[in-house]
């Protein structure tokens, strides 16, 4: 009998994508987390999925990724029976030689790679037993880019149902300092917006997407085959340096450089508009929209020239002329009454833009030549080598060449490369409904040039990559890695050297200093070096040919297999149990399309599938406190499960406490959502605590603090409806639901009612209907505490609890000789402190505003204690 396919479809970043959907009832996802650490701008992301086949025979399960087009697959790998099968990054032949052994024992082949919009997708599967699970994890890295002033990071969940176990957890380290972060995308609106909690702390920031099973059904563009959306994280760094940020470790550094005090250069722009008969249509509408706002923003000192072509060229008007109101109107006019008719001859239209260009020299203006395209050349010059040849001779490196190539079925590739030789790019835009917005946010990326000719300089460095840019504009970032000689920091000096407006310019601070990191970053600095190295590379060998083209190739090659990065050179071997199909990874090249490997006869490849200071406070708690535990035993976990049968007693003693010391106090900090200092209070003693009240859903939530500082809770209990009991601590979860009682020590998913608990190493996860809190299980000097935080925040208004407290307003109304804060037209003294965020994995110290618990509180803090758990 043929063996059913099982199809489990898992999205790392934006997707539009029609499939097939399997029955849910053969297969559950039980638990799918994306987990990004963005470090210095570099983004490593990791998607994990275990996914339990439900029936009663094998099934194959299918996973199915898409990532973005900038990044590199690091590592891939599933856990299945008890032990690890991992991915193998090989050289394309190397890899081909493992593939045609596999399908010649007679197994199929593999859908290795496609290309989206801005995505690729890799894709295995795997047989799974009956009632057997598999956990799929792959992660992937990518330097994140600055474009407009800002770095996004896009994050898209398709998991194709609801998740009991759904997460997405951010966090940004930026040594800089982080200016601001905001959070965007369709993921973050409307029924969704209360399961993001963002935290944001000088130079870190998280950010925590929980959503419920409900909110994944019952959200925009959601239903019962789950969420499908996005999040972007939005965020920008401090910029205290004109020379800019350098950061070094274990003998490699990096510079990430973005002068923002520059006065703007005016620019020379010709635009080379292709109006041949396939630009027929939306495309030729989309262009005319985008080339009206494109002029209505010149500025009145820019100069600017417009063309359109097909076998013959068109001119607005032959020569530069000044962007003043009249000629803009003029230019709007002649766009508005393009055309589109004819051949493409690229040649002359670009040929003609740079002597327009070459005629107009202007001291202190940058130049720049736009080419919008939808087709080969098939017109004139048609040969691609010559017609790069001309363009390249005509420009002499006076100006950079930019190439859109409108669509799919434009030769991407030899756009590519002209944009390459003459130190420009190339943009595929893509023909959808917001193909203006493309092309005009494209334009806004270099409206605004503030630097030429910038040469980066580095005394002391070795293996360095890219150092010379041809301009630099406004809201971009140039960004260099490589090695210092000998390791010798005293003697490596950095220094940048350029042109603005008609002035050479060198930033050099003599003051300043290489920041040395720690030993966290030793091998990132490192990764971020190869990744810019590798991706250099590539773009060498597009430009190379002979002997030069396979050294740089060579190169690329070995940096790609030492650090495991899957490129158009290497491979990934997906190594799957015994008898399982081998499948291999490769990455395609922009403008590729799905391919598989060849499979002999009878043997198919698996299918394609498509921010006066006033501060809102929010509802964070955390604790802190002063001085160290001194004993204390660390729990562990022998993952079994008991059942037992309850006795009538009182809920406080199904754990028995654990002898009382002398009360102390523990600090808790109420954060802010902006750059302003959160408010922190102290409670005192091993007191009871009413964390979290919701009567509409007939849950409560309570917990125990410890007996000594420095720790948090002891144990929490939740009561949902009128017969469910959970209680917590370091090492059990302890279930009563009626008369029957089980212990639970391992990390399974937990199901009692509506009511789900799962437990995942040093983090308890528990959801009932719109409300969803983390449990953090939290060690200092050898002792482990809890720590709950509510992730997402129930919409009813009569939720209480003190991880629940509702927004607040404060203002800093004197500063000398002592500060006072003003809370509801009341001025409370307040004393600067610090306190320890507990909300989060790895807790950092925040300086907050030290107040009594009633002013933070605007209540007595006997409204928060409750006399049994």
């Amino acid at each position: 009998m043929e063996r059913a396919v099982v199809q489990v479809t898992l999205f790392g970043l934006l997707l539009i994508l029609a499939s097939t959907l399997p029955n849910k009832d053969d297969w559950n996802i039980y638990s799918f987390h994306i987990n990004s650490t963005v470090t210095s701008r570099y983004a490593t992301t990791v998607i994990t999925s275990r996914v339990a086949n439900r029936m009663d025979d094998s099934k194959e399960i299918e996973f199915q990724v898409q990532i973005p087009k900038n990044a590199f697959i690091s590592k891939f790998r599933m856990f299945i029976d008890g032990q690890w099968y991992n991915g193998v990054v090989k050289g394309k032949e190397k890899a081909q030689q493992q593939y045609t052994e596999a399908v010649s024992r007679g197994q199929s082949a593999g859908l290795v790679s496609s290309v989206g919009r801005t995505l690729e997708e890799f894709k295995t599967a795997v047989t799974v037993a009956a009632h057997k699970k598999v956990t799929f994890e792959l992660t992937y890295e990518e330097l994140l880019k600055r474009k407009l002033g800002k770095y996004e990071l896009q994050i898209h969940a398709r998991p194709m149902q609801p998740v009991k176990d759904f997460k997405v957890d951010v966090y940004i380290n930026e040594k800089a300092g982080i200016n601001f972060i905001d959070i965007k995308g369709g993921l973050s609106t409307n029924a969704l917006a209360n399961a993001i909690t963002r935290t944001h702390a000088d130079k870190q920031a998280w950010v925590y997407f929980y959503p419920t099973e409900d909110q994944q059904k019952t959200c925009d563009g959601c239903g019962e085959q789950g969420m499908n959306g996005d999040l972007v994280i939005v965020y920008d760094v401090n910029r205290d340096s004109s020379l800019g940020d350098i950061k070094s470790s274990a003998g490699y550094f990096v510079h990430h450089f973005a002068p923002s005090s520059l006065s703007r250069i005016p620019k020379n722009v010709v635009f080379v508009i292709d109006q041949s008969g396939s630009m027929s249509g939306r495309k030729m509408q989309q262009t005319r929209i985008a080339l009206i706002h494109i002029l209505n923003d010149l500025a009145e000192d820019d100069h600017f020239g417009l063309i359109t072509f097909d076998s013959s060229i068109f001119h607005w008007k032959r020569e530069l002329v000044q962007a003043n109101k009249e000629n803009l109107e003029s230019a709007k006019t002649f766009a508005l009454n393009i055309n589109e008719r004819g051949a493409t001859d690229i040649n002359a239209a670009v040929l003609e833009g740079a002597r327009m260009l070459n005629a107009h020299p202007r001291e202190g203006s940058a130049s720049i030549v736009i080419l919008l395209t939808d087709g080969d050349p098939t017109s004139g010059v048609t040969n691609l080598e010559l017609i790069q040849s001309n363009v390249r001779r005509d420009i002499a490196d006076k100006f950079p060449l930019y190439c859109l190539g409108f669509g799919h079925d434009v030769n991407f590739e030899f756009l590519e490369k002209m944009s390459l030789q003459n130190n420009g790019v190339a943009r595929r835009i893509y023909e959808d409904s917001d193909a203006d917005s493309q092309l005009k946010g494209f334009y806004d990326e270099v409206a605004t040039p503030l630097l030429t000719d910038v040469t980066m300089i580095y005394n002391g460095g070795t293996n360095l990559t890219q150092t010379n840019f041809s301009q630099y504009y406004n809201g971009s970032e140039i960004v260099v890695a490589g090695q210092i000689t000998d390791n010798d920091i005293e003697t490596f000096t950095p220094q940048v050297v350029a042109i603005s407006r008609d002035r050479r310019v060198t930033f050099s601070e003599t003051n300043a200093t290489v920041e040395y990191t720690g030993t966290d970053f030793d091998s990132h600095i490192q990764r971020v070096w190869a990744y810019l190295t590798v991706k250099q590379l590539l773009e060498k060998e597009l430009l190379f040919s002979g002997p030069e083209k396979e050294n740089v190739k060579k190169e690329a090659l070995e940096l790609s297999l030492k650090y495991s990065f899957v490129t158009p050179l290497t491979s990934m071997v997906v190594t799957k149990p015994l008898g399982e199909n081998t499948d291999v990874l490769h990455k395609p090249k922009e403008g590729g399309t799905t391919q598989a490997l060849p499979s002999p006869v009878g043997h198919r490849p698996l299918s394609r599938k498509g921010l006066k200071k006033r501060t809102r406070l929010q509802g964070h708690v955390v604790s802190y406190s002063l001085t160290r535990r001194s004993q204390g035993v660390s729990g562990g976990f022998s993952g079994r499960t008991e059942i037992l049968k309850a006795s009538p007693t009182n809920s406080d003693q199904v754990v028995s406490k654990v002898a009382s010391s002398v009360p102390l106090s523990h600090r808790f900090l109420l954060k802010t959502e902006n750059l302003s200092l959160p408010l922190c209070f102290d409670v005192t003693g091993d007191v009871r605590l009413k964390l979290l009240h919701h009567p509409n859903r007939e849950l409560s939530v309570n917990g125990e603090l410890d007996t000594v500082m420095n720790g948090g809770f002891r144990r929490i209990v939740i009561h949902f409806k009128t017969d469910l009991y959970v209680e917590v601590d370091t090492n059990v979860i302890t279930v009563r639901e009626g008369q029957t009682l089980t212990r639970h020590t391992g990390q399974d998913l937990i199901t009692a009612g509506s009511l789900t608990v799962i437990r995942r190493d040093k983090e308890i996860d528990v959801g009932a209907g719109d409300t969803r809190m983390v449990i953090y299980i939290h060690e200092k000097d050898g002792v482990e505490f809890l720590w709950p935080v509510l992730r997402q925040q129930p919409l009813d208004n009569n939720i209480t609890g003190i991880i629940a407290l509702k927004p607040a307003v404060y203002e800093e109304v004197q500063q000398t000789p002592s500060t006072k804060l003003k809370i509801k037209d009341q001025e409370i003294d307040v004393t600067r402190a610090n306190a320890v965020d507990y909300s989060i994995v790895s807790p950092p110290t925040l300086d907050c505003w030290l107040m009594s618990a009633e002013s933070v509180l605007q209540r007595r803090l006997d409204d928060f204690i409750v006399t049994q758990l």
